[in-house]
């Protein structure tokens, strides 16, 4: 009897001749055709050049000729990969001009199957957050995450659109800081209601593991011993963010909001996009203190939620990335210094410390500060809005010397149209602190080592 058989519900990351997905023959074949395709594209997605056409035919051949060979593993996908194969085939036909996966993207459903170890192949042109900004031809092995304290804990916390997944294999689009798939990300003719948005949770656990270990030791950090476990077990890692985004990701729809949340799709200045990326980790951090209380598998989980927040934040967030408008290392500054200046984190004698039983009110007043903010600009106007949050940021971290903000706005920009205020903020409008700018040189190739990275590298 095959696993197919066996299975016939989900697909085994192992296959009958014993060899795993990711060094299946075809997917090989699939990923390196994908991959000679991306340097004959330009960023919009197109082949511009007639003369790579023959090439890319060959290429694009070779992945449909993969897919239709794979497709057999993937019962769940088959309209899907039916329709990538379709979606190929019409770029080929009209002259690799700049491709138009609709339809594949309306096929592929993968909230409808969260089933733990199932298997799904993902080919767009696409271009990975974090990663490329080209809407390359992209492709992607990776298996859902799905445990059974999870589905109970989604049946309070409903999020029909979640899906967590673990990377197996894939092409350089994702050999990047990236650990999103996001269909707004691929190239299309229009814009589709989204049904779904995943995050590869392997991911972002081995990132975290490694980033901990590493910020631990250099801060002499003593970590409380469930806290400690989150190193030593990468799976374990990995159910804790999915319980951790799980709940931060429902929560950019909830709330008393003054606007739309989804705010990547507006201009404002960038701690805006601080404070709403906070705000939605501190309510999974206020879920998990009641959850804590628990004594079954969510309650043990939602503990460690508690750390990976906190952690994540101050160790990662704060000091990745550049310090051009960097709006998640703003956040991580933030609740350092709000835990600071609280009294329940302390850097004494070059040793970071927490007093645990108090981190978790402090934690919840800052939520309670950022969740008032929002409700009372409710009945502000915006520009109105970002003043007060300036000033909640400002009450905790120390704006640049030349911040225009800091001095005050002059009257032409208060009284003239939004784009001016985001205009004066500078790139860096609240700098490292002393500590952080310490932490983030001894941590520097700490941080680039995570990039790529994977649940098998942890």
């Amino acid at each position: 009897m095959s696993l197919l058989d066996a299975h016939p519900t989900a697909v085994n990351t192992v296959i009958d001749d014993g060899r795993p997905l990711a060094e299946q023959p075809a997917w090989l074949a699939l990923k390196d055709a994908a991959t000679a395709v991306q340097p004959l594209q330009a960023q919009d997605g197109s082949i511009p050049d007639s003369a790579d056409h023959p090439d890319a035919s060959r290429l694009v051949e070779t992945v449909i000729a993969s897919i239709e060979t794979l497709a057999p593993l993937f019962p769940h996908d088959a309209a899907y990969l039916e329709a990538s194969v379709a979606d190929l085939r019409r770029w080929e036909d009209e002259g690799f001009g700049v491709p138009d996966f609709l339809d594949s993207l309306v096929a592929f459903q993968p909230q409808e199957h969260r089933v733990d170890g199932l298997a799904h192949l993902v080919v767009f042109p696409m271009y990975t957050q974090n990663g490329s900004r080209n809407r390359h031809l992209e492709a992607v092995l990776c298996e859902v995450i799905w445990p059974e304290f999870i589905a109970e804990v989604e049946e309070t916390y409903t999020n029909r659109l979640f899906v967590s997944l673990r990377l197996l294999d894939f092409t350089p689009g994702y050999d990047t800081n990236s650990a999103v798939l996001f269909p707004e990300t691929v190239a299309m003719r229009e814009i589709p209601a989204f049904t779904w948005g995943a995050i590869f949770q392997d991911r972002e656990a081995a990132r975290f593991r490694r980033v901990l270990a590493a910020a631990s030791d250099i801060t002499k950090l003593d970590l409380p011993a469930d806290a400690a476990e989150l190193l030593d077990d990468q799976a374990l890692a990995e159910e804790t963010f999915v319980m951790w985004d799980l709940i931060h990701d429902r929560t950019h729809m909830r709330g008393d909001l003054p606007f739309d949340p989804f705010m990547i799709k507006q201009r404002m200045p960038f701690f805006l996009y601080s404070l709403e990326e906070l705000r939605c980790d501190l309510t999974a951090f206020r879920e998990c203190v009641a959850l804590g209380a628990r004594g079954d598998d969510i309650g043990a989980h939602a503990r460690l939620v508690q750390y990976a927040v906190i952690f994540d934040r101050i160790f990662r967030f704060a000091i990745t990335g550049s310090r051009v408008r960097n709006y998640d290392g703003l956040g991580g500054q933030l609740l350092f210094a709000w835990l600071h200046q609280r009294g329940v984190l302390h850097w004494t004698d070059t040793q970071l410390a927490f007093d645990w039983a108090e981190v978790p009110g402090a934690v919840v007043e800052l939520a309670d500060a950022i969740d008032r903010l929002y409700w009372e600009s409710i009945d502000r106007p915006k520009v109105a809005h970002w003043l007060a949050a300036y000033d909640l940021v400002r009450s905790v971290l120390t704006p640049h010397p030349a911040s225009q903000w800091a001095r005050g706005l002059p009257d032409e920009v208060l009284a003239g149209p939004p784009k001016a205020y985001t205009d004066a903020v500078l790139d860096d409008e609240f700098p490292l602190s002393m500590f952080f700018e310490a932490l983030e040189k001894k941590m520097r190739d700490v941080i680039a080592s995570t990039e790529g990275i994977t649940g098998r590298d942890a």
